[in-house]
């Protein structure tokens, strides 16, 4: 049985990632997608890791703590990307930088746990 930090953790992460490819692929759509690439770019590279993190939360890796943190400042620098670009009114960009921050705390309480 799981504590419910780790689930907490577990269950963000996967919720992060799929709000991550859910923004990146709205943003494909956008009408300027070159002004979207860097928020493209970080949203893929977060959903890769915040997957990549509940795979080894549910493992129980020794590297958890170490996988948590990266992805504490990855989910971060996604949600300063997003937030940009919510601030002009892209709803999605809001809900991504959303799913990141809590992401990002959850695992910066795994690491502290």
């Amino acid at each position: 049985m799981t504590s419910p930090i780790l689930q907490n953790c577990i269950d963000l992460c996967n919720a992060c990632a799929a709000a991550c490819n859910y923004c990146a692929s709205a943003c494909l759509k956008e009408k300027d997608v070159n002004m979207q690439a860097k928020c493209i770019n970080l949203d893929l590279q977060c959903a890769a890791l915040c997957y990549a993190t509940a795979q080894l939360l549910v493992l129980d890796s020794e590297f958890s703590n170490d996988l948590c943190a990266v992805c504490a400042t990855v989910c971060n620098a996604c949600a300063d990307e997003c937030e940009k670009h919510a601030k002009m009114g892209m709803k999605h960009c809001e809900i991504c930088a959303d799913a990141c921050r809590k992401c990002a705390k959850a695992c910066e309480e795994m690491i502290n746990h």
